[in-house]
């Protein structure tokens, strides 16, 4: 099958390993399947008269004294039982330890493999995919998979080489007995693979449900702000309680189906073990088998019948991982975004240019179309127009995280395209509207690019985003642990050690979408006021909604349905007619009111 070829690509340095691994197996099922030919011999060669039935085993008692020495000294017997077990402990402790080591070392090379990748996609893949389905792909298909290597696919060679050898050894001994032996066992083989191909409906409903319970509990955690906000306990409560029964009746289900196929499957296996005991006793009182042979056929059946009752759940879930092994490659054949292109390096002053470039996600619906404008190196230009009229798909051309399709944009006169990847993001620092902090200290958090920048460096860039006195209040200070997500900061808080994480690099060009939203308006003209007056001063874009953001731009660029409508300085804009004049007036309206309120409270 393709899926274990895939499966098996992985294990690529660990193949010889996780092979001894199987042969320990065998060799630890072949200590198993002495163990009733050694009683069998002890009770009808040792103890009783009959003569041995193979060279070997004449050999072997005339090597440890001959049948009247062992008869008289029958401990050695037990002895040769005590060692033959810890030779097979010997081997399964190998088993254990060499399949672990190749599928703890191959699922490593999976859970890297896949993670590399990931981070190696294209912005716009990400944009698309669940987070939800990456991750269980990352954790559920890769433990399916682990599951198989470890115990599963072990079980099958296990199951079949004990079949196998078991089966040659009852015919060995005694063709007719062997056919008595196994008359039942293709009944409960085939009870066992329909039953698990049928009950897999179940199972899956039971792991989606378990699924839905998850993703309730998670969502729940993560917004229990907002629940508690909203007073919405009660609600959250009665959601949870609803998916939880709903789990719990699913699986309890899958348990009754479950109780139904032991009970059936432990009935035909007793009728397997009577059958052997029936028959077997009343031959062995005829004299057509020996006492030993009837106690080694008894212990092969049982050695026999549990093998094969999970053989069906074993193969059953084989199919599991062959669809787990599928999902992973789905992700893994998603072509790569390649970041060192080997194109140019050019040196980043900070001049831009557009010309008539046009962009599109879907085919024939432009988001942005015939966009032309140019920006000076240290200048400010702001970006305002309503929702959905293309100023962060704008801003997201110029780090290529997407690519135009017609027209062009040069950097310091350098076409955009011909420019590595790596090298422009290196350059163009961006803080986006919805921050996202790690669960770290505020220092590493605003050091994220480059942990080896100097403190100094970090107290300056937290100064110009106006956090720093903020910062000073913790309790410790810098060294802040910031919870999940920056749960334990305000959203403004949030907001500005990002723009401290993305100034501290003094990128040559700096973008700010929507970022400065959070902020109050004293300390939005605040950290604008220090940006201007910044040594190194950056080109800065400035995306928002706020006039008061935007109005001391050196130029304003006014966005409707992916077409530049207006541009100029505040003053101009606000002297003609156009939709600037209006968000003006409107903003001014509400600014006033608001005055009005305050006065008279």
């Amino acid at each position: 099958m393709k899926e274990l070829y895939k499966i098996f690509k992985f294990m690529e340095g660990f193949k010889k390993i996780y092979l001894l691994g199987m042969i320990s197996v065998i060799l630890s099922q072949i200590c198993t399947i002495l163990t009733p030919l050694i009683i069998r011999t002890t009770i009808d060669s040792i103890i009783g008269d009959q003569a041995p039935n193979a060279i070997v085993v004449t050999k072997t008692i005339d090597y440890l004294g001959g049948k009247d020495y062992l008869r008289e000294n029958i401990w050695i017997i037990g002895l040769l039982l005590i060692l033959v077990t810890i030779i097979r402990g010997v081997f399964l402790y190998f088993k254990g330890a060499l399949a672990s080591k190749a599928t703890e070392s191959t699922i490593k090379r999976i859970r890297d493999s896949l993670y590399d990748h990931i981070q190696r996609l294209p912005y716009e893949y990400h944009v698309k995919s669940e987070t939800g389905d990456l991750i269980q792909r990352c954790t559920s298909d890769v433990e399916t998979i682990r599951r198989f290597l470890s115990v599963q696919l072990m079980e099958i060679a296990s199951s079949l080489f004990m079949f196998l050898f078991i089966s040659y050894v009852m015919l060995s001994i005694n063709v007719k007995m062997a056919l008595v032996s196994m008359v039942t066992m293709p009944i409960i083989f085939a009870f066992a693979f329909i039953f698990f191909t049928k009950v897999k409906k179940a199972f899956e409903a039971s792991d989606e449900a378990e699924a839905r319970l998850t993703t309730i509990l998670q969502e729940n955690l993560t917004g229990i702000r907002v629940v508690k906000a909203f007073a919405r306990q009660k609600y959250e409560i009665e959601k949870f309680d609803s998916k939880n029964k709903d789990y719990m009746n699913k699986t309890y289900k899958l348990i009754k189906l479950l109780g139904l196929y032991w009970g059936i499957s432990d009935f035909l296996c007793f009728i397997q073990i009577g059958l052997v005991l029936i028959v077997g006793g009343m031959w062995a009182v005829q004299g057509h088998i020996s006492l030993g042979t009837l106690v080694a056929f008894n212990s092969y059946v049982s050695m026999l019948l549990w093998p094969i009752r999970q053989l069906g759940r074993t193969l059953t879930d084989m199919g599991k991982a062959l669809v787990s092994i599928n999902r992973i490659e789905e992700i893994l054949n998603e072509p790569i975004e390649i970041l060192e292109e080997n194109h140019l390096k050019p040196r980043i002053e900070g001049n831009i240019e557009f010309k008539n470039v046009y962009f599109e996600y879907e085919k024939n619906k432009p988001v942005l179309n015939n966009i032309s404008f140019s920006i000076r190196a240290g200048s400010t230009v702001a970006i305002i127009g309503p929702t959905g009229s293309g100023k962060s798909s704008l801003v997201h051309l110029l780090t290529r995280l997407y690519d135009y399709q017609k027209g062009s944009i040069l950097i310091d006169g350098t076409e955009l395209k011909a420019i590595d990847k790596a090298w422009i993001r290196k350059n163009v620092g961006i803080v986006l509207q919805e921050p996202f902090l790690f669960a770290k200290t505020i220092r590493e958090n605003i050091k994220l690019a480059d942990p080896t920048i100097e403190d100094r460096r970090v107290y300056e860039s937290a100064k110009v985003a106006r956090i720093h006195e903020d910062i000073k209040s913790f309790d410790k200070g810098y060294d802040t642990l910031i919870g999940e997500r920056g749960v334990s900061l305000s959203g403004g808080q949030k907001q500005r050690i990002a723009i401290a994480r993305t100034i501290i690099n003094e990128s040559p060009i700096v973008i700010f979408d929507d970022s400065l939203s959070a902020v109050d308006t004293e300390t939005d003209i605040a950290i604008r006021k220090a940006l201007k007056n910044r040594k190194n001063k950056s080109t800065t874009i400035i995306i928002s909604h706020r006039i008061s953001t935007v109005a001391e731009a050196d130029t304003i660029l006014v966005l409707d349905k992916g077409k530049i409508v207006q541009m100029g300085s505040h003053n101009e804009l606000i002297e003609e007619e156009g939709l600037y004049k209006r968000i003006y007036e409107i903003q001014n309206s509400i600014d006033d009111l608001d005055k009005y309120i305050e006065l008279n409270a």
